[in-house]
């Protein structure tokens, strides 16, 4: 039976005709739309490109019972329909021909929503039109239209829920971060007594920390945040772990205004701890909303820098996201009416693996912690590469001098130029090198630190003693690339795939006379970061190279292949050399530290000026290889050896 709607029809004799031409076929029950000018299809495609652009003056509107409906208002319901999605209109697809029966065309059109994280959203709605004066096709519009479950006044409400983020693993497979006990450092305005002396005392006292907080606490602008809140609020200041509010409680707990909440956040062991490898978790910040406006909303956890900030899709999951509808109440609030149209659960985050060990990132750490210098320390496992830590010392929070300082190695890098001479047969440990006071390449002066000279003494004991003299005199027989070759074969300027950013080295080659004899004790352009002096020290322990690792799961894609193995005779010499540092060189400071330490030191002038160096050494105890590094540190046995031995001592000899 055919349809109709309870509105009175016009008499029109062109549809009589009509009618009377499709008699037959009505009787079948309906016809199928053609793509004619006369047909529904255009009012259709007009009406979808309306709803997507917000502008439906091009469509007739009618409500279910034939009344007309102003395009601008349909406009706006849709739009408040749509809720928290009006901001991405979705794409509308007609499926199929219209069928039309009688005055009625009805048709399929899939509504897909996109929603944050790449979600989807699709479903069919039928959309209903009817044939008015003059044979145009108008749009019956009602919500139910946009979902069949809205009525008027309805709203789409979009929710999220967070998943569960992830872990950065130890080599034991045990989270770094886990729920540690903080207190919340806060004001309360109506406490409040005297801002500006309020400020100048927490000031005070968040300095009084150690060691020291870094990046400090930013007081700037908490009188106008105090001022701007609600008398009984909570400004939050800083959140400080429970040993650090400890050691400032007696000096803030009392002050006008202060108010204080024990709570947890997943924090590192210590606040160093492997800091700028691991990054941080934080809450989203301006730049990354702005960034992103798909993946965060305010309130969300973010990695920013190390590990933390480059696997964070990976750490943070999958977002779960569900659409419900909102209906406002007798007093126009809107409220949740228990309706779910949609549900994406959330997808908990993988973890990271890493090779970090604590017991040996807890000795690094603790090796700086009393440094005022920007200083870096790594430590790498010898029989496999594994980085066991990467620690730096006061500085910037993210600021990796481990992995990515670019410096000159000093006469660490003797340990390389020995190496190249030992295998090109040039010197034997115990053939005899002079090593004067000062020695002359194209008019350029080499001397060595504190002017010392030695004679002609055993090559191992130029290297015991750090002579560069001797190594300046002994530089062509290295040749021109000689040294960067040496170089490449432990490690350094290879393509390292670590699954974060380092520097492997830029070797001096091919430079003039004087250049390469200062390359061959460390100066010139040579530069290095500590993680490729640790990599190129655990190689001369190991026998070859092998690229340090830091990931597990995932394990990068592209680590760099591992080295030939090293001439034996080359490398069993100068690890006897470089043992005798330690027994009766330029390292004897760490002589009775327990085990057989093997090291180089080194201190490299960084500018003009002869008494501005970084201080450096390398070494290796057992299975564990590692490098110092002080910036600014002056003689590195006054600086880098000390923390060495802070090290050793704190970890169980091997």
């Amino acid at each position: 039976m055919p349809l109709s709607y309870p509105w009175p029809q016009r008499p029109n004799p062109a549809r009589r005709l009509a009618a009377a031409a499709t008699t037959a076929l009505l009787a079948a029950g309906v016809l199928v739309g053609c793509s004619g000018d006369d047909g529904p299809e255009r009012t259709v495609e007009a009406f979808l490109a309306g709803w997507r652009s917000g502008d439906l003056q091009a469509v007739g509107l009618i409500d279910p019972v034939g009344n007309k409906l102003p395009s601008a208002e349909v406009a706006r319901e849709i739009k408040e329909l749509s809720g928290d999605l009006a901001a991405t209109p979705p794409t509308l697809t007609r499926r199929g021909e219209p069928k039309i029966t009688a005055d009625i065309a009805t048709t399929t059109v899939q509504v897909e929503w996109s929603l944050p994280g790449q979600t989807r959203w699709a479903y069919d709605r039928e959309l209903r039109l009817a044939q008015g004066d003059g044979d145009q096709w108008q749009v019956i519009w009602e919500p139910k239209v946009l979902h069949e479950q809205l009525t008027k006044g309805d709203r789409l409400a979009l929710r999220r829920d967070s998943a569960a983020r992830a872990g950065v693993l130890d080599n034991a497979g045990n989270p770094i971060v886990t729920p540690r006990p903080v207190v919340r450092v806060g004001v309360q305005p109506d406490g409040v007594t005297d801002i500006k002396k309020l400020v100048k005392d927490l000031d005070a006292a968040f300095k009084a920390i150690r060691p020291t907080l870094v990046p400090g606490v930013d007081l700037g602008d908490l009188p106008e945040r105090v001022a701007k809140a609600e008398p009984g609020a909570f400004v939050e200041v800083v959140s400080l772990r429970e040993e650090a509010y400890r050691q400032i409680k007696p000096r803030i707990y009392d002050l006008p205004g202060t108010k204080f909440i024990s709570d947890k956040i997943d924090l590192a062991p210590t606040r160093e701890f492997a800091r700028a490898v691991l990054g941080t978790v934080d809450p989203a910040q301006a730049d990354d909303l702005a960034a992103h406006p798909d993946r965060y909303v305010v309130g969300d956890l973010v990695g920013h820098g190390g590990l933390q900030g480059r696997y964070d899709e990976r750490l943070r999951g999958g977002t779960g996201l569900t659409v419900v509808v909102e209906r406002p109440t007798e007093g126009g609030k809107l409220e949740a009416t228990g309706t779910e149209l949609f549900r994406r659960e959330p997808q908990p985050g993988q973890p990271l693996k890493t090779t970090l060990d604590v017991a040996v990132q807890n000795a690094a750490d603790g090796a700086l912690r009393a440094e005022s210098r920007r200083t870096a320390m790594v430590a790498v496992r010898v029989s496999d590469g594994a980085i066991l830590a990467a620690a730096n010392g006061p500085g910037p929070a993210g600021e990796n001098l481990a992995f990515n300082a670019q410096v000159p190695p000093g006469s660490t890098f003797k340990m390389v130029s020995a190496l190249g001479l030992l295998d090109r047969g040039a010197v034997t440990p115990d053939g005899p090198v002079n090593c004067p006071k000062t020695f002359t390449v194209d008019g350029r002066s080499f001397k060595n630190s504190d002017n010392f000279q030695l004679g002609s003494v055993p090559f191992r004991t130029d290297f015991a003693k750090s002579c560069n003299t001797a190594f300046a005199a002994l530089a062509p027989k290295l040749g021109g690339d000689g040294l960067a070759a040496t170089g490449r074969a432990l490690g350094l300027e290879g393509q390292w795939d670590l699954g974060t950013d380092v520097f492997t080295g830029k070797v001096s080659a091919g430079g003039s006379p004087a250049e390469q004899a200062a390359a061959s004790f460390g100066q010139g352009t040579t530069l290095v970061s500590p993680l490729a002096m640790a990599g190129a020290t655990a190689a001369v322990a190991r026998g070859r190279f092998e690229q340090p690792k830091l990931l597990i799961d995932p394990a990068p894609a592209k680590p760099a292949p591992a080295g030939e193995q090293l001439k034996p005779e080359s490398v069993t010499a100068l690890r006897a050399m470089m043992r005798e540092v330690v027994t009766t060189g330029t390292g004897t400071a760490l002589k009775d530290v327990p085990g057989e330490v093997y090291g180089k030191t080194g201190t490299a002038e960084y500018d003009n000026n002869p008494a501005h160096t970084h201080a450096w050494f390398v070494g290796w105890r057992g299975d564990v290889a590692f490098a110092v590094f002080v910036e600014k540190g002056g003689a590195s046995t006054a600086s880098a050896v000390p923390i060495a031995e802070r090290f050793l001592r704190a970890l169980p000899a091997t």
